[in-house]
């Protein structure tokens, strides 16, 4: 029995590849400090964890949960956006539960494209998104996101034939593996290009909740009329450390919503109605918990771009996300810095080029252990002479 041929034109998980090296020096006894990987390494927040317990406890959490969600978990979603981003949603039409959103990135081509059109994506960008691009059999365009740019895309550079073709358009800040933010400026932009060519825009807003500096992550559904083109999808796993749990929404677009919800009606019974129940109680609860770890992650931030900064490594902090998108010194490509990280000091960190043509010359360091271990990380890079 063979795959089937969209199995076979499936992209090489770069993830995959990145964890098998690390792996493979972790069984050779080796004390490697994994920067490469964005999997949080803080605990779910207690309160959450308790909600699953007493919640899983409950004979009715047993049965299956309604084909498109619990109503709790979709009012909870919409309560939500009205606090943080001031944003009206009908729980109902406007609200689609996700296993997680990378279910959600991964389905929209197949919920809303047909064969051979066109998807726009961002380069450097999540390497998932052309997971979808190859389930659905579509075409995909990028959008090079540069550093002169401020890691946003220029429209101006889309020519009239993308522009024509393009029904969707994908989005993500705070960006992986940037850690670029995003304006209400330019999602003003964003919405008024895609009314004007008819694209369809979804923001991953998977860090939406990691904003330094004082500075809180905009929603592209704070702009007006973004309800009339575009969806936002927001994941539980950054903000409440619940990664593992496989639970998040889409918003927005009824119509895009319900394309999702019908895809969705064919494939899943919806989640385990206890999970649901514990992110019900995650988003409504009070924040204090989100609060102090973006505190985390800012600290951490401080430390290693002080690091890099004192061994003459010319770096930017980012703005917002878990990541930190470092240049690669001259003489090497970013695989060959990420090899020589791993071999020669025991640091792994992931390499731009995993994300995109335009992510060569970077790597993407996670700041997912504590400032101790980052600046140990630093300093065993000092050690390889490199920077001067």
């Amino acid at each position: 029995m063979e795959f089937s041929n969209r199995l076979k034109e499936l992209p090489v998980q770069f993830f995959a590849t990145l964890v098998e090296k690390v792996t493979k020096a972790y069984a050779e006894g080796r004390d490697v400090i994994n920067l490469g990987q964005g999997n949080p390494d803080q605990p779910t927040p207690p309160h959450i964890v308790q909600a699953l317990q007493e919640a899983a406890a409950d004979p009715n959490s047993h049965k299956y949960s309604p084909f498109r969600g619990t109503a709790e978990l979709k009012r909870a979603a919409a309560d939500f956006y009205k606090r943080e981003y001031n944003v009206d949603l009908d729980p109902e039409a406007e609200v689609a539960v996700l296993f997680g959103t990378k279910i959600g990135l991964v389905e929209l081509p197949l919920a809303l494209m047909n064969e051979g059109d066109m998807l726009l994506l961002p380069d450097p960008g999540y390497p998932d998104y052309l997971s979808g691009v190859k389930l659905a059999n579509v075409r995909h365009e990028v959008m090079p996101l540069l550093r002169e740019n401020a890691f946003l895309p220029d429209y101006d550079k889309l020519t009239p034939k993308q522009l024509e073709e393009a029904k969707l358009l994908y989005l993500n800040y705070p960006n992986n593996p940037t850690g670029a933010i995003a304006s209400k400026e330019f999602f003003e932009e964003t919405a008024q290009l895609g009314k004007e060519h008819g694209i369809g825009i979804v923001h991953d807003i998977a860090y939406g909740a990691i904003g330094f500096d004082g500075k809180k992550p905009v929603s592209f559904l704070e702009v007006e009329g973004a309800k009339d083109i575009g969806i936002e999808l927001y994941t539980l796993s950054k903000t409440y450390n619940m990664a593992g749990w496989r639970v998040g929404f889409a918003v927005g677009n009824a119509k895009m919503i319900e394309a999702i919800n019908l895809l969705q009606d064919h494939l899943f019974v919806s989640l385990f109605p206890a999970v649901q129940h514990a992110a019900a109680v995650a988003l409504t609860a009070e924040q204090s918990s989100v609060e102090e770890l973006v505190e985390l992650y800012e600290g951490r931030r401080n430390a290693l771009i002080a690091a890099c900064k004192r061994i003459g490594w010319e770096v930017e902090a980012p703005s917002g996300s878990f990541f930190a998108w470092l240049p690669v010194p001259s003489g090497y490509t970013s695989e060959q810095f990420a090899d020589l990280l791993l071999e020669k000091a025991d640091v792994a960190v992931a390499a731009g080029n995993g994300f995109g043509t335009y992510g060569e010359g970077y790597i993407r360091i996670g700041l997912l252990v504590d400032e101790a271990r980052l600046e140990e990380a630093v300093e065993r890079i000092e050690k390889l002479k490199l920077f001067s």
